[in-house]
């Protein structure tokens, strides 16, 4: 490996990808001839390639393989890049004895037997005989073998749809017969050098360049018999397929460094946020949010661990743990009245029927809260404007529609842009208009999105989206934190019913309990939890920029790796 690699290989590891781009690395300086010194000493490839020529001669006039259709070398312009002197550029096909593909039309499964394998059991470097797409009677078997011959050294390709993964048949392999997705490459190269000559980024290139196909792209077995391949002395062969062994076993062991410090690193986040939540009052949590913070930018360091603190930042919210108690505030008690008068006068005035059982059991109030604060239903306190049960017929212009795909975690997405006409509008929005303010509530796939909504303009609603419209306006904000909050999700989860699309009916969800602190409480509480969700999404695009960084360098070094003499 050249110098420059070397003394940057932990930058080049812990880039986005790094390991991942290290490996692709080692293969292509492998394949140019660059991953380590010539031997003077080696026979030229050229004197190995005579001796392919020969054996391919007899075997052509025995009919043990077909003539070859392309010629020996490859023309200069389909070289990629320059090669030693004493390697050479030949197309695969023309050093190839045996050069197939498995079966176009498998037969049905017998479910015992020989395996026949997919490309989905070719991996790079090995191949998976315990998982075949199917089994073959020994009269199936025989038919495919009498074809395809598949015998150790063999070097299998994966052709269709993932192309490019290759792996060498061994002598431990138990017997097995392949479907059309994966190629049989027969030379006289070192199988090991070959299949990762196959597996290289030169002949990805290639691969992406000649495959045909869109929903599944495949490549075919003539146009990969053209591809240009580079030839190495057989002796450097082996040494490179060594040297690129042990460098392979290096990436291992730098793959499960990193995945040990990660999961270090996930241990002492969760550790640490708990630290937050334990906190006995706001006093305390400032102490600790405090010890923490001198540490923010160690710390976190990762997309999760930052997600992580935003998600205990609302679980503080919700516990009454983030801003301290004050004894002016007008207690929740009274809010509850408030809305209780509102929402008496909606049942009165405006047919509400919306309403939830008055009480709550001791074990629904599923988190100790402060003792200002009171527990009560999202059917006590909101409107439910529903419209579950059928879609809108949708049309290309018209008033706005949002469905459940536009309603992400916090916040509307305008993506999709989905539409219903005038007079289906008038039609359809007949439960009620949602209003600036209001919650927009995803009920089913996914379950449990939640965002203010903040249109200005006309727009309907879809099903699988419930809008909340609170009787008291100002407690959306703080209810949007509180839904957004684990505690809070998981009540509703346990609610939540059905196995492939997880939901919960709107007869249930407004059942829900939800904690409420006094309506000052509450702003004070939205406020510091902005001022820290801003801390965090400024930490996010620190790392965002240090990761672009990184790859940059990363990318850069691994051009003057290649460019290296």
């Amino acid at each position: 490996m050249s110098v420059v690699l070397s003394e940057h290989l932990p930058l080049l590891a812990s880039a986005p990808d790094g390991i991942q781009k290290l490996r692709g690395l080692i293969l292509e300086l492998a394949v140019r001839g660059k991953l380590m010194s010539q031997d003077p000493n080696d026979e030229p490839a050229s004197q190995l390639l005579k001796r392919i020529v020969q054996e391919r001669a007899k075997l052509e006039a025995q009919g043990i393989c077909k003539k070859s259709k392309v010629t020996l070398l490859a023309a200069n312009d389909e070289r990629p890049f320059k090669l030693p002197s004493t390697w050479e550029w030949v197309r695969l096909g023309a050093i190839s004895e045996k050069l197939t593909d498995g079966s176009h039309n498998p037969p049905s499964d017998a479910r015992s037997g020989t395996p026949m394998l997919s490309s989905q059991n070719v991996q790079d470097g090995w191949i998976d005989t315990t998982n075949p797409s199917r089994y073959l009677s020994e009269q199936d078997f025989a038919l495919e073998d009498s074809r395809t011959k598949i015998k150790p050294d063999d070097v299998l390709l994966t052709i269709v749809a993932s192309i490019g993964r290759s792996a060498v048949v061994k002598e431990e392999h138990p017997r097995f017969a392949l479907q059309r997705s994966v190629a049989v490459i027969h030379t006289k190269l070192v199988p090991e050098f070959m299949s990762l000559q196959l597996r290289a980024p030169a002949a990805r290139r290639y691969y992406d360049q000649h495959g045909k196909g869109t929903a599944q792209k495949g490549i075919y077995l003539g146009k990969l018999g053209e591809m240009p391949v580079a030839v190495p002395p057989l002796a450097e062969q082996h040494r490179i397929v060594a040297k690129v062994d042990e460098l392979m076993a290096l990436c291992d062991r730098l793959e499960a460094e990193q995945a040990d410090a990660a999961s270090a690193h996930t241990r002492l986040i969760e550790t640490l946020v708990g630290t937050l939540t334990q906190s006995t009052d706001a006093t305390d949590l400032a102490a600790n949010w405090q010890r923490l913070a001198e540490h923010f930018e160690t710390l976190f360091t990762t997309e999760a661990s930052i997600d992580a603190l935003k998600q205990t930042v609302l679980q503080l919210a919700v516990m009454g743990k983030l801003v301290p108690q004050d004894p002016n505030d007008e207690p929740s008690s009274k809010l509850l009245e408030r809305i209780s008068r509102e929402k008496a006068r909606l049942a009165q005035t405006e047919g509400l029927r919306t309403t939830a059982e008055p009480s709550l059991e001791t074990d629904e109030r599923y988190i100790e809260i402060p003792g200002s604060w009171q527990f009560q239903r999202l059917g006590n306190i909101a409107k439910f404007i529903d419209y579950r049960g059928k879609t809108p017929e949708k049309t290309s212009t018209g008033v706005p529609l949002i469905t459940a795909k536009n309603v992400r975690f916090g916040y509307i997405s305008r993506e999709p842009r989905e539409f219903v006409s005038e007079l289906e509008y008038t039609n359809w929005m007949t439960r009620g208009l949602p209003r600036l303010g209001d919650i927009l509530f995803t009920t089913e796939a996914p379950l449990g999105n939640v965002a203010i909504v903040d249109i200005n303009e006309r727009f309907a609603l879809a099903q699988r989206v419930i809008c909340l419209q609170f009787h008291e306006p100002q407690i959306a904000a703080y209810l949007l934190l509180a839904l957004m909050s684990m505690q809070v999700r998981r009540r509703i989860e346990v609610e939540a019913t059905g196995m492939t699309a997880t939901g919960i009916k709107a007869s249930r969800l407004k059942e829900i309990p939800v904690p409420l602190p006094p309506l000052a409480e509450q702003h004070r509480i939205v406020a510091k939890v902005d001022e820290l969700m801003t801390l965090c999404d400024r930490l996010k695009a620190d790392l965002a920029t240090a990761r672009q960084h990184q790859a940059t360098l990363a990318d850069t070094l691994i051009d003057a790796a290649l460019e290296a003499a």
